[in-house]
């Protein structure tokens, strides 16, 4: 059998690649994002009621991977990127249906042009596909008591000291959001690297918002290097 889905919304994100989303939703609130409704379903009806919940169920398609493929195996970065766990044992976009699942904040819906919803702590790529929407229903759905297995509790943070270069960029970009600094923070604190990778001497870069991002991590420390605006990249 198979079965033929179509989305209903597209994800409006800082997050322009892949490298820095948080891997787990609600460890960046920072970030402003946006579900915008496509035909049919952007109309009031399909959302009424909906705003009496703080908190919404996303199925997503993990559209930029779909080409490689799925494997059976993975190596999540919890456990250092060496270790193997079954696919079905683990959140890795490498999957049969390259499909995914995220709880985040419903902060707003607008519904005076069409039907965005505004959100908080989700950890989507811009241009994510939506399949579905379901309310959070927390009495049945919260399980304090419930194993995490090798996830079971937040990822470890980092220190982010800002170097005189990236503070002086952020002032100097005139229009950058309101919200950047604060997300930059929240993402590098996350160590975005790759688990296999340790220089302390390579310079990363990553897009948010636009902007090009360059950071160093020495120890348990991420230096902002610089802080290069959409008109110079």
């Amino acid at each position: 059998m198979s079965y033929t889905l179509h989305p209903i919304g597209l994800i409006n994100s800082p997050y322009q690649e892949k490298f820095g989303i948080p891997r787990q939703p609600a460890l960046a609130p920072s970030a402003p994002v946006s579900l915008t409704l496509l035909p049919p379903y952007n109309q009031a009806d399909c959302v009424r009621g909906l705003e009496a919940f703080s908190h919404v169920w996303l199925t997503f398609v993990f559209h930029e991977t779909l080409a490689r493929g799925w494997q059976p195996l993975v190596r999540p970065p919890r456990l250092g990127g060496n270790s193997k766990v079954g696919v079905f044992a683990s959140r890795a976009t490498h999957r049969p249906n390259g499909l995914g699942l995220s709880l985040v904040e419903l902060k707003s819906i607008d519904t005076q042009q069409g039907v965005t919803l505004h959100l908080a702590g989700a950890d989507l790529l811009h241009g994510t596909p939506v399949l579905d929407i379901k309310p959070y229903i927390p009495f049945v759905e919260a399980k304090p008591d419930a194993r995490g297995g090798f996830v079971d509790g937040p990822p470890p943070q980092l220190g982010v000291q800002w170097q005189p270069k990236a503070l002086a960029d952020l002032q100097a970009w005139h229009t950058a959001p309101a919200w950047l600094a604060g997300l930059i923070d929240e993402v590098l604190a996350q160590d975005p690297r790759p688990a296999y990778q340790n220089d302390p001497t390579r310079v990363y870069g990553i897009r948010l918002a636009h902007c090009d991002v360059r950071f160093a991590i020495q120890g348990d420390t991420v230096l902002v290097l610089e802080i290069i605006p959409p008109a110079q990249n």
